[in-house]
């Protein structure tokens, strides 16, 4: 993938809202938008965005289980499991 082609300035995207529209959607790469020589924005399609968001919400999670384990603050599995099963049984 090529990102030169994703760059395209602000007087682009004005005339051509369509086509980059079109583009984003149909090769869900993001593209780039700048104003004088500067990124300043990113457009992207509803699916890159939702995948992207749960992909780093994942990666939250899984941050935050590291930092539990070097913390010493996990639990072992037959401990899980009952605790399970008592909210089942209640």
């Amino acid at each position: 993938m090529q990102i030169v082609n994703d760059i395209k300035s602000v007087t682009y995207l004005k005339s051509r809202a369509a086509d980059v529209l079109k583009q984003i959607n149909e090769t869900h790469r993001p593209m780039i938008i700048t104003q004088n020589g500067e990124a300043k924005a990113v457009i992207q399609d509803p699916k890159s965005y939702e995948d992207m968001k749960n992909a780093i919400s994942l990666l939250k999670l899984l941050s935050f289980a590291e930092e539990d384990i070097k913390n010493g603050d996990t639990y072992s599995e037959d401990d899980v499991f009952d605790a399970v099963e008592e909210l089942l049984n209640e």
